[in-house]
């Protein structure tokens, strides 16, 4: 049977068999590639920044799937690592600059205004910019819910909060995306 027929529990018992394990793996980084990128690319905006994270999330799914026990869906598991690297690589971005985090937030929204079909006036592209005005966990929060449509309880696990928190904190993002598209 072909590996790209293969439920994730089929694909992690190929995984942890050292005759089929890189092909296993080759499966499910095909079976998941763009979704990850695309959470990715909407967090670092850049598209090789996202290409360099999705590598590191590469390198941690190879090293850490082995142990990876089941608890959760391979999809909700992936999405954390992804997250994860993610926040570590905007960590490293604001470092490596010595400035704050509303900097490199400036730097992102620089980002999306020098693409060349940037139009300021298009909802679309205020939608962006207000999602870039937004705190971290709250634009994780409402990538996560308005663009991957995740569930509220499978979004409790990849952030590893509760559904009441991960409510709030998009409400209070729609609340701030509206304010500004309204003002801007």
């Amino acid at each position: 049977m072909a590996l790209t027929t293969l439920s994730d529990s089929e694909l992690l018992v190929e995984f942890r068999n050292p005759v089929t394990k890189e092909k296993a793996f080759t499966s499910i980084i095909k079976k998941y590639q763009e979704k990850l990128y695309w959470h990715l690319r909407r967090m670092v905006v850049d598209h090789d920044d996202a290409n360099d994270v999705l590598q590191n999330v590469m390198i941690r799914t190879w090293n850490g799937l082995e142990n990876f026990r089941e608890d959760s869906q391979l999809y909700t598991w992936l999405y954390r690592v992804a997250t994860n690297e993610c926040l570590t690589f905007l960590e490293q971005q604001k470092k490596r600059a010595a400035v704050s985090l509303s900097d490199v937030e400036s730097g992102l929204e620089n980002k999306i205004k020098a693409d060349q079909n940037f139009d300021g006036n298009k909802l679309e592209w205020k939608l962006q910019l207000g999602i870039q005005k937004l705190p971290e966990k709250q634009r994780i929060v409402f990538q996560l819910r308005y663009y991957d449509e995740m569930p509220y309880e499978e979004m409790s696990r990849v952030l590893e909060t509760s559904e009441g928190a991960l409510k709030a904190s998009y409400h209070h993002a729609v609340k701030k995306i509206e304010e500004y598209i309204k003002n801007h």
